[in-house]
């Protein structure tokens, strides 16, 4: 009895697999796929949405757009490591088509596109609650409005959902500005900061010493003075 071995790297198939095969039907990418090809890119104030006549052709926003809500679900902000989700994650190989945009092009378009990102993020956030996306039970009321002692979590009414916007508008900010903040920094920055850091603490730690010795000394002088 052998193991289960799979197919060399460099062996030839005659019926090449699809890489439609390797996503499932209910995979969450789908849904972002869909999503994004329903909007109107224009109206929601997205950039470069038609392109030019002349010039080198640039990257559909739909598709960085896609990115971006895939990176937003999986908790992926930092444009280079979406980058690297280009090049070896099924899913986004499959949403992207095989498009691999660097880390500076997907940097370049979220910040052209700030404000129309916020109004899709909502949209996004809301109608993925609608269809009942994240995990909600369904609740079923009778005919009085009667808020009982049941979850508040489960109860809505006009002013609680009113504040569930309001607070998914606030995510949403914090959202971009953890965004830009993550996107801001660079390599070299980062470690000229933490060595700068490093120096200072060693420079405060030695004043430290230095003090702490003086003051024994200038103890002991006192001491002596008085015997």
């Amino acid at each position: 009895m052998t193991h289960i071995f799979g197919f060399e790297r460099s062996q030839l198939l005659l019926l090449p697999e699809a890489v439609d095969d390797y996503v499932g039907i209910d995979n969450p990418v789908r849904f972002i796929d869909q999503f994004v090809d329903g909007l109107d890119l224009t109206a929601a104030g997205f950039n470069r949405v038609t392109p030019k006549a002349t010039g080198r052709p640039g990257y559909a926003p739909g598709d960085l757009l896609k990115l971006y809500i895939y990176g937003y679900l999986n908790r992926v902000r930092s444009s280079r490591r979406l980058e690297a989700e280009c090049h070896r994650n099924v899913e986004v190989i499959w949403l992207l088509r095989t498009l691999k945009p660097d880390f500076k092009t997907i940097a370049d378009f979220r910040s052209e596109n700030r404000t129309a990102f916020k109004a899709v993020f909502r949209q996004f956030t809301l109608l993925c609650k609608d269809l009942k996306l994240f995990g909600r039970e369904l609740l079923a009321v009778d005919g009085t409005r009667i808020k009982a002692v049941n979850n508040m979590d489960k109860n809505f009414t006009r002013n609680s959902l009113e504040k569930f916007i309001k607070a998914v508008d606030e995510r949403l900010e914090e959202y971009l500005k953890r965004l830009t903040k993550v996107m801001s920094r660079k390599p070299e920055r980062t470690v000229r900061a933490s060595r700068i850091l490093l120096k200072r603490s060693r420079r405060c730690a030695r004043s430290v010493v230095v003090t702490a010795r003086c003051w024994r000394t200038s103890r002991k002088v006192a001491r002596a003075r008085y015997r």
